[in-house]
This record gives C-alpha cells, sequence and structure tokens, in this order.
C-alpha cells in the first residue's frame, strides 16, 4: 500500500458518515459515490521488448491479457453481485501471465465507467477485488474500509491514468510508490457494466 497521492482532489479523508450524508443524486448512489468532473489525456508507447531497452527510461513489460465481454446491458447482467466479464477477463490475464495472486505487488481497478453515469461509480471496487480474486466474496467491503485504497480522481480517460499508473509503479516513479513493486494488474470496464480488460505488467523481463 503506497502513500497518500498528492494528485488526489481530495485531500481530507473522507468518512462514511460525509458519503452517506451527501445529496442523492441517482439511487443508490450519493454524490460522494460518484465521479468528479475532471478533464485530462495520457499515452503510452508500446514496442516489441527488445526496442524497449534501447529507450532512456526503465521499460515495463506485458506479462499477460485478457478481455471479456458479458452482456449489453446492467439489466441482462447473470449475476447483479458479480460479473462474469470480470471473472473471464481476470483469469484469462493470469494464466497468460502465469503467476498468481500471490505475486501481486500493485492493482489498479478502474472504479468508475464514463458512461452511463450510474453504471459503476462507488460499487466497481467490490466488484473488481472479489471478481478478480483477490478477496472472497462479500468480503471487499471490510477490505476497502481498512484504507486498502486510494481516492483520485475521474476523467473519460481514467483508463489511461490506471495504465499510466502500472506504468510508473513498475519504474519506481510514482508519487504513492509501493516500495519494491515487481508486478502490477490493471483492470478495466467499458460499456454499461459490459466489457472487461486486464493488463499485467512486470518491469522484469519474462
Amino acid at each position: 500500500m503506497g502513500g497518500e497521492d498528492p494528485r488526489g482532489t481530495f485531500k481530507t479523508p473522507i468518512t462514511v458518515e460525509d458519503v452517506l450524508n451527501s445529496r442523492m443524486i441517482a439511487y443508490p448512489f450519493r454524490l460522494l459515490q460518484c465521479c468528479l468532473v475532471t478533464d485530462g489525456g495520457g499515452a503510452l508507447i508500446l514496442v516489441a521488448a527488445e526496442r524497449a531497452r534501447d529507450f532512456p527510461q526503465k521499460p515495463v513489460y506485458l506479462l499477460g491479457t485478457g478481455e471479456s465481454v458479458e452482456t449489453p446491458m446492467v439489466s441482462q447482467m447473470e449475476d447483479f453481485t458479480s460479473s462474469r466479464a470480470l471473472r473471464v477477463a481476470g483469469a484469462k490475464a493470469f494464466a497468460e501471465a502465469g503467476i498468481t495472486h500471490s505475486d501481486v505487488d500493485h492493482l489498479m481497478i478502474y472504479d468508475a465507467p464514463c458512461s452511463p453515469p450510474g453504471a459503476g461509480f462507488a460499487p466497481l471496487p467490490i466488484y473488481g477485488l472479489e471478481d478478480l480474486g483477490f478477496v472472497p466474496r462479500g468480503e471487499a467491503g471490510a477490505f476497502i474500509a481498512e484504507r486498502s485504497g486510494l481516492s483520485y480522481m475521474h476523467s473519460a480517460m481514467y483508463g489511461m491514468y490506471a495504465l499510466q499508473e502500472s506504468v510508473r509503479q513498475m519504474r519506481g516513479t510514482a508519487p504513492a510508490q509501493i516500495p519494491n513493486a515487481r508486478i502490477s494488474v490493471c483492470h478495466g470496464v467499458g460499456g454499461m457494466f459490459a466489457a472487461s480488460g486486464t493488463i499485467i505488467m512486470s518491469n522484469e523481463s519474462p
């Protein structure tokens, strides 16, 4: 677990009471469970490992990837408490990378799909932690309550931000750096909570 992220929009810790007392936006989401209005962008350069060694910055290697789509509508999900798309994408990436959860030092979970409003927001980390297999079913809430997650921000490009943070962690240049991090799992969600993608990175050549 790294320290506070100096780029975070909210610097003061937000309590459960703060969240529950904020105004209702669209049931069951209250103001402090919804994305902040922000803008931004980013880019990554993807090349063969042999080419990356010629660059001045430390390379980061892709160990595994996985993608899946469950359904075009939230209302058509097989189980509202679990996403098959997350489970499939995560399992494929882990299998391709040849790692287990105990090998992972850093995890980025896309915590709010940009459209439609209300499709994700606050619940996404709960789905991600449980469906990717980092905590047992029903235990993600308690895990997060122990301050095992950081509040940052969101824009329509948050998927890119998550990828960039994984890269920074693997390079050892992140503002909230996890010491000696070797493997990072980055997971994104798109559409109406329909599509999922998982990328596993490492700072060690496969």
